[in-house]
């Protein structure tokens, strides 16, 4: 384990002492089973972890949860049971295609809760059943009679009448049928490769006369609406399922034959896959390849409609090779991730009211924006989204430096953006315009490859400078610098974020952004893109903890202060929130601070392995998960440090991956801008405020819904949006 320094003013990384013994994870990484901190000697019970996958399941739960929640608008319901459709596609994809890769390939570690994969897969198929029964009979038995009930229905064939049968009849010859293509399975047809996410229908058809079945594939294509409408007034709106549609005219794609019965499945497969940097001498070329590869991974998981015959299942499971443990029969409709395109329908009393993202009071005057770079002379700006606008703060930060003439340079990482980048965009103007621009584009952001490749490309194409990264590691940090020439003298800004330099998502997703002109901070970013772009092997920053070599050490030595002011009597306490906390090291510390009482308060949105209110190991320590209109995506750690209080905010989560495989950065937020924080985080751990707690048998209650209840992202809503008017 290499021995890692992080220098900073205000923290002395000789204060802590780690020993800690490493195995390999799940994931294929060195996860750090056991850490012992100097001065605290108690041995840790061998049972203090959750398993990971069953903490993320839990969190879809939760999901599921504001789906069969009434108090919910009724579209913003059936929303959250698309949400919780495609977290599991992603889920099985990722999750449980790596558990399934490393079982074949012998590497059965067991992970830091005990469990066998063996043992996992088994948890996961169980408690999958149990979901999947439960978002079918929400969706079924409640939300799609409420949605009849205010005049939006999803129809069967049969509930037609003639004139709609006829209509859609010329729409499936139209529009339909040509790009239908029927593959029988026989000897001279092998059974065809299913791909995956992909609606089927396995039909069984019989020669005139003849008593033997035999097996066709039609695909429901991907590239037609999936609900047809059948009509749509202002008061209602009636949608037939594609594959209803093409099972009422199988006659015409198998004509001369009898159609003895039909039904529907989906096949999920392994998406994940591992280019050989080292290796490969064209990255680029390398991840395209893979990407080819990626479609043709094995089955994880198949849906079948819950009435399947045995006879088209047994077919199913022996040619697509699964298991009887990874087949799902689900009741009602299949893949509904399909519900946003119902989503869309113009009914706003049924969903959430909208909202327009405040300016931030500093970026304007009056109604005339400002300069960003004269707001930046005056100071730091902490900026919140979605609440305040990302368009103009982050897009115009980077448009007003691709505009300016006194700009010479501008460096940007991009992990994820939208297909019509406007920063990508002014980028592109930049260096048009003569600017130095480099851009480092994360082309293994996964599922987000495809596009970051044709951005590189776009970049390259306008000549900016673009660079994939370092070898072996994911540049996930969310940072802009500017180098501006300000009279005799050059001045740089910067902007380092939680979120991605994505438009689309800062209108979802819950972020925080500081802008600032600090030279030690950008002096720091100036270094990290120089080990980003060359070959620079610097690992000491001045005030930034960057991944991955300081951001955990970092964060122990804070930690370790906390439990040393807990032992001198001074004050102390930990508050963090982030998406995902699973690192053993950094759980450890935080169970250690608990018995040396420190309160630690946790706010984890996703996979939570910790535990919270274990007599003699997490009596202090309280987790909360909040979930709602907007994903929680923000990273904020704060420490009380005996009155001197410390804010980080950044890009990384608690993960082996964020800690040791990836570039991560946080940055620390000092001044005015804390109150903020202090306000948000008061907010987020009020125990009148809407959340589920984490109990200490693993099970999340949810806390509020009464009268007194306070829903934390309409207060903010409202709060920043006063603010910003």
């Amino acid at each position: 384990m290499t021995e890692t320094v992080v220098s900073t003013e205000s923290v002395s990384p000789e204060s802590v002492s780690i020993e800690s013994v490493s195995t390999e994870s799940l994931d294929g990484s060195v996860a750090v089973q056991a850490v012992k901190i100097a001065g605290d000697d108690a041995e840790l019970p061998e049972d203090r972890f959750s398993n990971r996958e069953m903490s993320w399941l839990n969190f879809n739960a939760r999901v599921l949860a504001l789906a069969e929640d009434r108090q919910q608008p009724l579209l913003e319901r059936m929303k959250f049971l698309s949400i919780f459709a495609s977290n599991l596609d992603e889920f099985y994809m990722v999750r449980v295609a790596g558990l399934k890769r490393r079982l074949e390939m012998g590497l059965g570690v067991r992970s830091a809760d005990g469990l066998t994969i063996r043992e996992t897969l088994v948890m996961i198929s169980e408690r999958s059943r149990e979901l999947v029964a439960r978002h079918a009979r929400c969706f079924g038995s409640d939300i799609e009679p409420a949605l009849a009930a205010e005049g939006i229905r999803i129809l069967s064939w049969g509930h037609l009448d003639d004139h709609q049968q006829q209509a859609l009849t010329e729409y499936f010859h139209a529009k339909v049928f040509p790009v239908l293509t029927p593959l029988a399975v026989d000897p001279a047809h092998p059974f065809p490769y299913i791909s995956g996410l992909s609606l089927n229908l396995a039909v069984l058809v019989r020669e005139p006369g003849s008593e033997l079945d035999k097996f066709a594939r039609v695909k429901v294509p991907n590239n037609v609406p999936r609900f047809v409408t059948v009509d749509r007034t202002a008061e209602s709106a009636g949608f037939l399922p594609l594959e209803e549609l093409i099972a009422a005219h199988l006659s015409a794609l198998f004509p001369g034959m009898q159609i003895v019965q039909h039904h529907l499945f989906r096949v999920t497969r392994n998406t994940d896959f591992e280019v050989e940097e080292d290796r490969d001498e064209d990255l680029l070329q390398a991840l395209e390849r893979e990407l080819v590869r990626r479609r043709f991974g094995p089955a994880v998981r198949l849906e079948v409609a819950e009435n399947i015959a045995d006879e088209v299942l047994d077919l199913l499971t022996s040619e697509i090779d699964v298991q009887p443990e990874e087949v799902l029969r689900v009741p009602g409709l299949l893949d509904l991730t399909a519900l946003w395109q119902v989503y869309d329908v113009d009914r706003p009393a049924l969903k959430e009211k909208p909202f327009v993202p405040a300016t931030h009071p500093r970026f304007v005057d009056g109604e005339t924006p400002k300069s960003v770079f004269a707001t930046l002379r005056e100071g730091d700006v902490l900026v919140h989204h979605p609440y305040e606008s990302f368009a103009t703060s982050v897009q115009r930060f980077i448009e007003q430096a691709a505009a300016d003439p006194n700009v010479l340079a501008i460096k940007q990482t991009l992990y994820r953006t939208s297909g019509d980048s406007p920063i990508v965009d002014a980028l592109i103007d930049a260096a048009q315009a003569g600017k130095q621009v480099m851009a480092l584009v994360e082309i293994k952001a996964r599922f987000d490859e495809q596009a970051n490749i044709k951005w590189a490309r776009a970049l390259e194409r306008a000549g900016c400078h673009v660079v994939y990264g370092l070898v072996g590691l994911k540049t996930h940090c969310k940072t802009s610098l500017v180098v501006r020439q300000e009279g005799a003298s050059l001045r740089r800004y910067a902007h380092i974020g939680t979120g991605n330099y994505h438009p689309k998502t800062a209108r979802l997703y819950e972020d925080l952004g500081l802008f600032t002109a600090d030279e030690k901070i950008c002096a720091d970013l100036t270094d990290l893109f120089n080990v980003l772009t060359g070959y620079s092997r610097q690992t000491e920053y001045r005030t930034l903890l960057v991944a991955p070599q300081g951001l955990r050490p970092g964060l122990l030595t804070r930690i370790e202060r906390e439990i040393d002011n807990a032992k001198a009597g001074k004050s102390s306490s930990i508050q963090i929130k982030c998406n995902h906390l699973v690192d053993e090291t950094l759980i450890d510390a935080l169970y250690r601070a608990s018995r040396a009482g420190v309160r630690v308060e946790l706010m984890v949105r996703t996979f939570c392995t910790i535990k919270a209110g274990v007599p003699g190991l997490s009596e202090n320590i309280t987790v909360r998960s909040i979930l709602g209109r907007f994903l929680e995506h923000s990273r904020i750690f704060y420490f009380a440090n005996d009155g001197q209080p410390e804010y980080w905010i950044g890009s990384a989560d608690m993960m082996h991956r964020n800690l040791d495989r990836r570039v991560e950065v946080l940055t620390q937020v000092t001044g005015a801008n804390t109150e903020q924080l202090r306000t948000t985080l008061d907010l987020a751990f009020d125990p009148q405020t809407t959340a589920w707690e984490l109990q200490p048998d693993d099970q999340w209650v949810r806390r509020g819904g009464g009268n007194k209840s306070v829903d934390y992202q309409q207060v903010l809503l409202t709060r920043l949006a006063a603010r910003g008017a």
